[in-house]
C-alpha cells in the first residue's frame, strides 16, 4: 500500500493488477477527449476544404473512423506510458497510473478501436477509402510504435509525432478527393509546423516534469536558449507554409488576412523568447497564442474556402 504512487515493478517482480471495474469517465479519459476533438475538427475541416461534392454518409464514416483511430492511438499511448505518467503531476491521476483500471483493459480497448476504425475508413468511403484507411494506419503506427517509445530516447520524437498529429486533416481531404495533392499537403503542412512551437512552449514551462519523467524533450536535452531559437525557426516555417495556401485557392480574403495578422502575432510572441529575460511566463503566453492561432487560422480557412 505504501508504494501505491510508485512504479509497481517491485523487487519481487511485476505486480498483478487483477480486474478493476471501469467507469465510463475513466474509459473516456483513455482516448484523450481534447486531442480527439481537435483531430475531428481538423478532419472535418480537411473534408470541407477539399474540392468535390459533400456526401453526408462519407462525413459520418470519416468522423467515426477518425475518432476511433485517434482514440486507439491515445489509449495505447497511455497503456505504454503508464509508468511514465505516474511520475508527472499532470498525468499521475490518469486511470492507469492511479491504478483505477487494469492495464489489460486499456490494451484491449485500444486494439479494439483500431480494429474497427481501419475497415470503416477503408471500405466506407467508396473509392477514396483505401488511401484514407492507409493514412490512418500510418498515423496509428507512427504514433504508437515510433513516437511513443522514442520520447524516452530522443527529443526528435516531436517531429515524428507531428506527422500523426496533422494526419486527420489530410485524411479529411483524401476522403473526398481520393488522392494526395498540393492542397491537401498544404493544409497538412500548416498543422505539422504549428505543432512544433506549440509543444516546445509546453515543454518549456513543464521542463522539470518532463525531466523527472525521463522524457527527452528539447528544453531538457539542449536547454531553454536552444529551444527558443528552434521555436522562432519553426514559426518561420509555419508562416511560409500558411502562405503556400494562397495560390491553391483554398483561403480567400478572410484567410489571407488571418494568416498575416495571426501569423505576425504568433511570430512576434515567439521572437520575444529570444530575450534573456524570457522564461516560464513567456512560454505560457506563447502556448495560449498558439491555440488562438490554430483556431483562428482554421476558422478563416473554412469561412473563406
Amino acid at each position: 500500500p505504501g508504494d501505491a504512487g510508485l512504479d509497481r515493478r517491485g523487487r519481487h517482480g511485476p505486480v498483478t493488477y487483477g480486474s478493476r471495474p471501469v467507469t465510463p469517465r475513466d474509459a473516456l479519459a483513455l482516448v484523450k477527449p481534447n486531442i480527439a476533438f481537435m483531430a475531428l475538427l481538423t478532419a472535418a475541416g480537411g473534408m470541407s476544404l477539399a474540392p468535390g461534392a459533400f456526401v453526408l454518409s462519407h462525413a459520418v464514416v470519416l468522423l467515426i473512423g477518425t475518432a476511433l483511430i485517434v482514440g486507439a492511438a491515445n489509449t495505447l499511448n497511455m497503456y505504454l506510458e503508464r509508468d511514465v505518467d505516474r511520475r508527472m503531476a499532470r498525468t499521475k491521476d490518469r486511470p492507469l497510473p492511479a491504478e483505477r483500471m487494469a492495464p489489460e483493459f486499456a490494451l484491449a480497448f485500444g486494439l479494439a478501436q483500431a480494429a474497427i476504425a481501419v475497415p470503416i475508413l477503408s471500405f466506407g468511403l467508396g473509392p477514396a477509402g483505401p488511401l484514407t484507411g492507409l493514412l490512418a494506419v500510418i498515423a496509428f503506427v507512427s504514433y504508437v510504435l515510433v513516437y511513443t517509445p522514442m520520447k524516452q530516447r530522443s527529443h526528435l520524437a516531436l517531429w515524428v509525432g507531428s506527422v500523426p498529429g496533422a494526419m486527420p486533416a489530410l485524411m479529411g481531404w483524401t476522403s473526398v478527393t481520393g488522392h494526395v495533392d498540393a492542397g491537401g499537403l498544404a493544409v497538412f503542412a500548416v498543422l505539422f509546423f504549428w505543432q512544433i512551437p506549440h509543444f516546445l512552449a509546453i515543454a518549456t514551462f513543464r521542463k522539470s516534469e518532463y525531466d523527472a519523467a525521463g522524457l527527452k524533450v528539447l528544453p531538457v536535452v539542449k536547454g531553454d536558449r536552444v529551444t527558443r531559437h528552434h521555436i522562432v525557426r519553426w514559426l518561420a516555417a509555419l508562416l511560409l507554409s500558411s502562405f503556400l495556401l494562397f495560390p491553391t485557392g483554398l483561403g480567400g480574403t478572410i484567410y489571407k488576412i488571418a494568416a498575416i495578422v495571426l501569423g505576425a502575432l504568433f511570430f512576434g510572441v515567439g521572437l520575444l523568447g529570444l530575450r534573456a529575460s524570457a522564461g516560464v511566463r513567456w512560454a505560457r503566453t506563447l502556448f495560449l497564442v498558439s491555440l488562438v492561432y490554430v483556431v483562428g487560422i482554421f476558422g478563416a480557412l473554412l469561412a473563406g474556402g
